[in-house]
C-alpha cells in the first residue's frame, strides 16, 4: 500500500489554490477549490479548454490530493474579456 500524507482539508485547500494561482490561473479564470477528505473539486470558470487538461495533471502532484472532481466550465467565446469592468 502506499503511503500518502495525511493533511487537513483547509491546508489542502490552500495548496491547491497556489498551484492554480502559481500556473496563471487567476482573474478573469474562477476557480474555487473545496477539499474533502482528499478529494478536491475544482469549480467555477476558466478561458480556454488547455488550462483545464493543465490545471487537473498540476493538481494530481499536490501532496494530499486522493481525487480530483472536475466542474470547471469553459467561459464562452464572446464573454473571455468581459471581467467585472465598474463603470
Amino acid at each position: 500500500m502506499k503511503y500518502q500524507e495525511k493533511i487537513k482539508d483547509p491546508m489542502l485547500s490552500q495548496r491547491v489554490t497556489e498551484t492554480l494561482s502559481n500556473m496563471g490561473l487567476r482573474a478573469p479564470c474562477r476557480v474555487a477549490v473545496v477539499s474533502n477528505k482528499g478529494n478536491v473539486t475544482l469549480s467555477g470558470t476558466i478561458q480556454y479548454e488547455h488550462q483545464r487538461h493543465i490545471a487537473l495533471h498540476a493538481i494530481r502532484a499536490v501532496t494530499g490530493v486522493q481525487r480530483v472532481v472536475d466542474q470547471m466550465r469553459v467561459i464562452p467565446k464572446g464573454q473571455r474579456w468581459q471581467t467585472n469592468i465598474k463603470r
